[in-house]
């Protein structure tokens, strides 16, 4: 029996690091978590340089996570902006926004200055979560030395497809809204509907 339960732990560790470590090549052949599935216990960096894992940052308290691609993004810097103007309504209606991206610390500081946002901003600078939450792929080559400099010197070359999960106090997956054209984005309209929806019907 036991080395039946060293061969399964073995063969579950083989299968589940190629499918972690592989990243696409093109932003279409993600394989992002899927509805009810649960976001993993992996740490990201709050703008004062202290570390928390995705679940406790989101404190027992149903989330928006925004996965975006960067403060040098004009696109991601547009919607930033307009999940801002709802942020009141999405607070009212029991949810808290988190956004997140590779920039470092010190980057995400300038974006929430430049674009005065008052959600918070965590960095992903390795890409450790984005991977684990299937929506990241290989950049291309001419993005190389700028999102380096973006995240202190972590991102080795991948960028996350712009998503939108809603969580639940579990930090189970009650929606998603992930599209490969980074230029399209949720409206702000759209994320609001979801959410009376999903209170409406208790998530």
């Amino acid at each position: 029996m036991k080395w039946k339960i060293i061969l399964s732990v073995l063969l579950a560790g083989i299968l589940w690091i190629p499918a972690f470590a592989q990243v696409p090549g093109n932003a279409e052949d993600i394989s992002p978590l899927l509805y009810g599935e649960k976001i993993p216990e992996i740490p990201v960096t709050a703008v004062d340089g202290s570390r928390h894992t995705i679940t406790s940052v989101i404190d027992d308290k149903p989330s928006i996570l925004l996965f975006y691609r960067g403060g040098w993004c004009p696109y991601c810097n547009t919607h930033l902006a307009e999940i801002q103007e709802i942020e009141e309504e999405i607070i009212e209606l029991g949810y808290q926004i988190i956004a997140i991206s590779p920039d470092s610390p010190e980057n995400l500081n300038k974006s929430a200055g430049t674009h005065k946002l008052s959600y918070e901003l965590y960095s992903d600078g390795d890409g450790s979560l984005s991977k684990a939450m299937g929506i990241v792929f290989k950049a291309p080559e001419r993005n190389a030395n700028r999102l380096l400099e973006s995240s202190g010197g972590l991102n080795e070359g991948f960028l996350p497809v712009p998503s939108v999960f809603v969580v639940d106090t579990s930090g189970k997956i009650v929606f998603e809204y992930i599209n490969p054209d980074y230029k399209t984005r949720i409206r702000a309209e759209l994320l609001i509907a979801v959410l009376k929806v999903l209170k409406n019907d208790g998530e």
